[in-house]
């Protein structure tokens, strides 16, 4: 074969492997070319275990909207957008999926920011979809402007103080990296709320990249051996107490083998009631705001050396900041944010341990003996429970109302229980009792008024059983979303403390002195209300009358409402809150 003839083999080969990749990124696009940004988007969500998205649209967001209905993700319509996300954060907690929250442009953003607010402080997996007004409209008077010139400084469209990560679609070939950013968020330990802000003109473009393949494993953080150890000479100097919060909701086993095995007290957070059984010998508590006095008994009668902290952030609602709760050697405290320790105490000796917190106990319990320790052990504090009995006249007393849920509901039934913001938060924190975690839920950080009327939608949904709301009458008229309910038959129970007024205000108010001040709410049925809307309930006058209501809402697969006429003249539990106001109002 002479040069000439090499020479010319090789071009046509040259040509060859040319026209192959043509024909290869041909296929690529081709594979692409029919499937819109908006769909593109939606195989991610899918990708990402997205299962439920919930919102209210409008004419900014329906392309992103018709490429969901066409997929495996289920599509609620709900009547207010912050109830979409507050339902959107209980779905996450009740199923550990990520849930997509949507609005449309404007107010339909502005409406969903509490709950997306409470996303971020609760820790939340939450993906917010959203259009914005594309490029050439932008800076002239648009409808409903959602550009930087109308809510530049808002931190709606960039990562911060709101969201993990914030962006606004400019072209279909960002998509790669938008993927990419979702898959490291959802993949991490800890919350995160995201923010995809997308021109309805590149929500109805089509793909020209190849849709990225997501693959995304969570990252197990751990301490050190080093650490590990010091942690152990540390504990083992003297008996220590356990204090137990939200973030250690998936140890619950192991926390109670360190327990029984060192004879440490255990304490708990509001949110972290039932991670460590409320039954238990060694449970002195529930900490903050509705919490028992048991444990302020036993930090002061049998104060331990030091206590061990799991995953909570020790913030106003769970220890109100009372010296008291601070031991002599100060915290071993376990988080998987570096920075909650140390925060709520900045002045108490801490050591902090950077750690998920069932493989932190994992790594401790192997220096214990599998027996209980043997030494003796001075009787612990339990937090009181009292028998109740009913009065035959007059109006229902809140204590007696959470008696019955407890032996009706709690433990009789596998439903999830969530408290308002308010004074049903202070009775149910303190009254009930659990014995396992992920039935009772609250929010203590944020403690929006809403957020468990519409929350258990999102919870009912995930764990496909009853969710029971406990609020009182001012947060049901803010926002209940029972028409939600009623159109998807999602089996949620609304108990309404019905005493005509915003109360925790109202006694608030008098506990600090302040008298005069107008917080009373016009009486309303709120079964005539659900009845409207196409649900079902039962008004209760009577403490006698109570039991009954209650298993008829737990026995019926339909929305349904417990309205019960409570005596507002009841002092709920929440004079460290006022205690804690006045003292830092100074």
């Amino acid at each position: 074969m002479n040069l000439e003839t090499i020479t010319k083999t090789l071009n046509l080969l040259e040509l060859l492997q040319r026209n192959t990749a043509i024909q290869s990124n041909r296929l690529s696009v081709e594979q692409t070319s029919d499937l819109t940004v908006a769909a593109a988007l939606v195989k991610t969500l899918e990708n990402l275990g997205v299962r439920y998205a919930f919102g209210l649209f409008g004419g900014g967001i329906t392309p992103f909207i018709a490429s969901l209905e066409q997929s495996s993700i289920k599509v609620l319509q709900f009547r207010h957008e912050a109830g979409a996300a507050f339902a959107a954060i209980e779905s996450y907690f009740a199923s550990g999926h990520p849930v997509v929250v949507f609005s449309t442009t404007g107010p339909g953003i502005t409406n969903a920011l509490t709950g997306l607010f409470a996303a971020r402080w609760e820790g939340a997996k939450v993906i917010f979809v959203s259009p914005c007004t594309s490029a050439t409209q932008r800076g002239r008077w648009a409808f409903q402007e959602t550009s930087h010139y109308t809510m530049s400084n808002t931190g709606i469209f960039t990562s911060g103080t709101l969201f993990h990560y914030a962006t606004t679609v400019e072209c279909n070939s960002e998509l790669p990296e938008i993927t990419r950013r979702l898959a490291l968020g959802i993949g991490k330990l800890g919350g995160f709320v995201a923010h995809i802000s997308i021109p309805r003109t590149i929500q109805t473009s089509l793909l020209t990249t190849p849709l990225p393949h997501v693959n995304f494993a969570p990252t197990l953080v751990t301490a050190g051996e080093d650490t590990v150890s010091k942690c152990l000479q540390l504990l083992c100097e003297a008996p220590f107490a356990i204090w137990v919060g939200f973030g250690a909701r998936d140890a619950a086993l192991e926390i109670r083998q360190l327990a029984e095995r060192t004879g440490a007290a255990v304490m708990s957070s509001a949110r972290g009631k039932g991670i460590f059984p409320e039954d238990h010998p060694q449970f002195v508590g529930v900490t903050g705001f509705g919490g028992q006095n048991s444990v302020l008994r036993y930090m002061q009668e049998q104060c331990p050396l030091r206590v061990l902290v799991l995953g909570t952030k020790l913030g106003e609602f769970t220890s109100f900041w009372n010296p008291i709760m601070v031991p002599s050697r100060g915290f071993v405290h376990v988080d998987i944010d570096p920075e909650v320790p140390g925060a709520a105490y900045p002045y108490a000796e801490t050591f902090s341990v950077q750690s998920d917190i069932g493989a932190f106990v994992r790594s401790i319990l192997k220096y214990f003996p599998e027996i209980s320790r043997s030494s003796p052990v001075l009787p612990l504090p339990h937090p009181e429970r009292e028998v109740i009995k009913p009065h035959i006249e007059g109006l229902v007393r809140p204590e007696f109302l959470m008696d019955a849920i407890q032996r009706v509901i709690v433990e009789k039934s596998d439903a999830i229980i969530m408290t308002e913001a308010g004074n049903s938060f202070a009775w149910g924190t303190n009254m009930l009792r659990f014995t396992a975690p992920g039935r009772y839920r609250v929010s203590t950080g944020f403690g929006s008024m809403g957020h468990a009327g519409t929350g258990i939608l999102g919870a009912a949904l995930a764990r496909n059983r009853k969710a029971v709301a406990i609020l009182g009458d001012g947060a049901m008229l803010m926002n209940n979303e029972i028409s939600t309910a009623v159109k998807h038959k999602i089996p949620a129970v609304w108990i309404v403390l019905n005493d005509a007024r915003y109360n925790m205000c109202d006694q608030g108010m008098n506990m600090e002195g302040f008298h005069g001040v107008d917080a009373k709410i016009p009486s309303l049925d709120f079964v005539m209300i659900a009845r409207a809307m196409g649900a079902d309930g039962i008004r209760v006058n009577k403490e006698c009358d109570l039991e009954a209501a209650l298993e008829k809402a737990l026995t019926l697969s339909i929305p349904f409402v417990v309205d019960v006429i409570i005596d507002p003249t009841r002092p709920a539990p929440i004079g460290s809150r006022i205690n804690s106001l006045i003292s830092h109002g100074k």
